[in-house]
């Protein structure tokens, strides 16, 4: 009596309702983390500056609407969990599905603002800069130990394409002596 004996049937509810609840709470779980480390990156990118009122306004609207994304993934959810009430089969994968969707779609509505662009830009422009001192101070570092910096190789380069191009006209200019 194998799928029919109510007791069979009680368990194996049980058993898909708690592997749907696994599902749910682990992709919820791991979705509000990215969400929450991906918004202290993004106010990380604007310490020491304030961006102005319009790129604020279009961060907190592109918030507004991301949080619309998550509460439609929510909806989803629930009208999912419904089904599998009753009786449809429901893949615990598609909760996962609707989640990693959601978050990409929150992502874009965030990461298309002029906030968004306004803090990347400063933080590209803060890492170039450090990457120029980092750079500088590698050459003089370098330069102070006695090895070649790449100033020095950029200057040989530039004297053997010279040499190069001298010893061309030499040589065509030999060539024209010796033809005559």
């Amino acid at each position: 009596m194998s799928g029919t004996d109510p007791e069979e049937i009680q368990r194996n509810w049980a058993t898909m309702m708690n592997e749907m609840n696994e599902a749910v709470a682990d992709s919820f779980e791991q979705n509000m983390e990215a969400q929450a480390a991906f918004m202290e990156s993004w106010m990380g990118a604007f310490e020491g500056s304030v961006p102005d009122e319009a790129a604020i306004e279009d961060g907190v609207e592109g918030y507004g609407r991301a949080y619309e994304v998550w509460m439609e993934a929510a909806e989803q959810m629930q009208s999912r969990i419904t089904d599998a009430a009753r009786g449809e089969d429901v893949d615990p994968s598609e909760f996962r599905d609707i989640w990693l969707q959601s978050a990409n779609e929150a992502y874009s509505e965030v990461m298309g603002t002029t906030a968004f662009a306004a803090g990347t830009g400063e933080m590209v422009g803060d890492l170039m800069d450090l990457q120029q001192e980092v750079d500088d101070l590698s050459q003089d570092t370098l330069e102070s130990l006695g090895f070649a910096t790449r100033d020095d190789v950029d200057e040989v380069a530039e004297r053997l394409l010279e040499l190069e191009r001298s010893q061309h006209e030499i040589s065509k200019k030999l060539d024209k002596l010796l033809e005559d």
